[in-house]
């Protein structure tokens, strides 16, 4: 094991000086550790050949986005998931992430991400392009390697927790004709991130993952930030700044600042999602209004209510119209998030709640 920095010196990781430790402390065989890895990078059908389905440690498929395109959902298989776990549990855990990283952060929520933004004059929002697929297999290395882990085990770590996608799944997304030359450009650049090892967004230590690698990010990001007057967050690839004054003009100098930051960072800002949003429209972060307090839209609210009263005087299975098999729940679940958010509404939905009849059949 190396040493790694000093701000990381006092971390309790597992030691793992071999490969051989590795599978030991997985309860792997030698063998067994190599065929989940892969490091000899065995084919997979990634360059057009015929896919060897042994290898395959992923189950994948095509999610649409609410904007437009589709998202690939690669989840690892329930023995690699396993060792995925352990490896986020005991060690990606253990390791701090920035301050300004709010999603998938253990003792931080949505809510807290949102409160940092409240009654801001002027709200910067961006987007990160496939944050998961962006980050390689190479960052994810060096990170192991900054922890203290020999070259072998950290290859053998990266391969753990990264993927390549087979050129097949690649060649069955959904999309339209091409719009543009450029669009058709940007979609090649997308496949050949998949085709190389990143991380697979359905892993359990993606997010872990990702937030660590971004930590350079965040601190660009932040010092730019602070040195602008403002503050900065960022929820998984969902980045906010909130200005100390309404300049308009300041604002879209800042945000050419940051998305060079960005670029530089190996990151790509979603330029479609780029948002500058003043005091007097409704400012949003991951679901929340922030113009005043963290709160959920109104129109939410009423729905919800309506919903409720429904239940109450025509029964629920009136309102269960998607066939949810657990309405009830379904319904709880929804009125904790009000509370969570909003506690006198959420009371107020609670009492609505309270006064439905249950019976078998509507749960």
């Amino acid at each position: 094991m190396g040493m790694p920095p000093a701000a990381l010196a006092g971390l309790t990781l597992p030691s793992l000086a071999t490969p051989g430790d590795l599978a030991d402390w997985l309860a792997l065989s030698p063998a067994l550790l190599d065929w989940f890895a892969n490091v000899q990078g065995r084919d997979m059908g990634t360059q057009g050949a015929k896919p060897t389905p042994k290898l395959e440690h992923y189950r994948t498929r095509w999610l649409a986005k609410p904007g437009g395109g589709a998202r690939l959902i690669e989840a690892p298989k329930e023995k690699l998931r396993t060792l995925q776990r352990r490896i986020l549990h005991e060690i990606l855990d253990r390791v701090p992430v920035h301050a300004a990283a709010y999603g998938c952060v253990r003792g931080r929520s949505v809510v807290d991400n949102a409160a940092l933004h409240v009654g801001s004059p002027l709200l910067l929002k961006l987007d990160l392009r496939d944050f998961f697929a962006s980050i390689p297999g190479a960052r994810v290395h060096a990170l192991f390697r900054t922890l203290g882990y020999p070259r072998d085990t950290a290859r053998y770590l990266t391969g753990l927790t990264t993927h390549r996608t087979p050129m097949r799944i690649l060649r069955g997304v959904p999309q339209d004709e091409y719009p543009s030359p450029e669009e058709r450009r940007r979609r090649q650049t997308w496949a050949r991130q998949f085709m190389e090892r990143h991380l697979p967004q359905g892993a359990p230590t993606s997010p872990a993952l990702a937030n660590l690698c971004a930590w350079r990010l965040d601190v660009r990001l932040n010092g730019a930030a602070q040195h602008c007057l403002a503050r900065y967050s960022r929820y998984v690839d969902d980045l906010v700044f909130s200005c100390a004054d309404g300049d308009p003009a300041r604002g879209r100098r800042m945000l050419n600042m940051m998305q060079n930051i960005i670029l530089e960072e190996g990151f790509a800002p979603n330029w479609r999602k780029t948002r500058i949003i003043p005091t007097g429209a409704s400012q949003r972060i991951t679901g929340l209004i922030v113009n005043q307090r963290p709160n959920l839209p109104r129109r939410e609210y009423d729905t919800l209510k309506a919903i409720l009263t429904n239940c109450r005087r025509h029964g629920a299975a009136s309102q269960n119209r998607d066939a949810v098999p657990d309405f009830r729940a379904h319904l709880l679940g929804r009125i904790g998030w009000f509370r969570q958010v909003n506690p006198e509404r959420g009371a107020r939905l609670m009492a609505l709640f309270e006064q439905i009849e249950w019976g078998d059949r509507t749960r």
